[in-house]
């Protein structure tokens, strides 16, 4: 990518087991990350791929968890920005925000993500009391990040719709079935959203979508290609979902992939540029 570009990666987690459990790390196949892992661990990993700055990602729906990070974030120069959760649906959820932004590192909060793909709802963005939520946080001038599931992608494309002044980040690609090799509903579904000018999506997670011990870059190429055609670099960002990423790839092995998958696009643009205006890094 040459010297001079710096690379952002947008989406990663930490957590300590003994400040409070994850619960959704159950079963074997996730058994691996049933342990800590910290800012401290993720940085030599991300400096020697040529990572400056980093975006900590929510995890669990725990209010605590946010101060948590908008500490970490001033306290590590690699953090350069914090995706926290609040609850969308509660009716101060503005007066939150900005009791946020008060806090140590309150700087450091550039979005809010809720863990949609959990709800049973497949509309739940379109609820009143996650509408008002979101429209607060357009007001505070934060970006929102969606995790969701292909079937919760029409809502999210008429969210987006309804919401012209905030951008929504679509992480993961919206976790399209790649182990299967299925594209549709999927990709209509992608191509909808991304025809919104207000959204952007992430390069990330899509390891974790394939098979875990077999993947190659070709089960990835096809997904990678049409979120490439239908955003452009200039909506992309690279992110590598460490360490969740490490069920199936070391971190090397993920950014060097994402380099392969988006090589005849602008490199800077995708592992760069987007992520540092849109997040305000």
């Amino acid at each position: 990518m040459g010297a001079a570009v710096t690379v952002v990666d947008a989406h990663h987690h930490v957590w300590d087991l003994s400040v409070r459990d994850q619960d959704w790390i159950t079963g074997p196949e996730l058994a691996p990350l049933r342990r800590n892992f910290t800012v401290a661990d993720l940085a030599p990993e991300a400096r020697a791929a040529g990572v400056d700055r980093t975006v900590l990602v929510q995890t669990v729906t725990v209010a605590e968890e946010t101060p948590e990070f908008l500490a970490l974030a001033a306290e590590h120069d690699l953090v350069a920005g914090v995706v926290g959760w609040t609850d969308l649906t509660r009716p101060d959820v503005a007066d939150e925000l900005a009791r946020l932004r008060e806090l140590p590192g309150g700087r450091y909060l550039k979005g809010i993500r809720h863990q949609v793909q959990g709800e049973p709802d497949p509309r739940w963005l379109l609820r009143a009391d996650a509408r008002r939520g979101l429209a607060a946080v357009a007001e505070a001038g934060l970006v929102y990040d969606l995790v969701v599931l292909p079937h919760q992608l029409p809502a999210c494309v008429q969210a987006a719709a309804d919401h012209p002044g905030l951008t929504f980040v679509l992480d993961h690609l919206g976790k399209p079935p790649i182990a299967s090799g299925e594209r549709e509903p999927w990709e209509t579904a992608v191509r909808s959203l991304a025809a919104l000018s207000n959204t952007v999506c992430k390069v990330s997670g899509m390891v974790t979508e394939a098979d875990l011990a077999s993947w190659t870059v070709a089960d990835l190429r096809p997904y990678a290609d049409v979120v490439l055609d239908a955003f452009g670099p200039e909506r992309l960002m690279f992110g590598s979902d460490w360490p969740v990423c490490t069920l199936a790839a070391s971190y090397g092995q993920v950014i060097d992939t994402a380099r392969e998958l988006t090589e005849k696009s602008d490199l800077r643009q995708i592992f760069e540029t987007t992520a540092a205006r849109v997040y305000d890094l």
